[in-house]
């Protein structure tokens, strides 16, 4: 089944093999839900892009807040 474009691009912004791997251990649980909400049948239309936005709004938060405060490597 064909995505809304606008859904598609969302599910972009959920990538996170490129994230050190305790980075990408925090925002993988957020790519599995937002995936898992696109791909489920009767979910589609505005309220959906709307939920994908507040998780990734979400997701962002977290990888932020796992982000070393010493000037490390994350």
């Amino acid at each position: 089944m064909p995505r809304h474009p606008a859904v598609a691009a969302l599910l972009r912004h959920f990538t996170f093999h490129h994230l050190p791997p305790r980075l990408a251990d925090v925002s993988r649980p957020y790519a599995d839900l937002a995936h898992g909400l696109a791909d489920r049948p009767g979910l589609d239309g505005p309220e959906l892009t709307v939920a994908l936005r507040k998780l990734l709004e979400s997701k962002d938060a977290a990888v932020r807040a796992a982000l070393p405060t010493d000037g490390g490597d994350a």
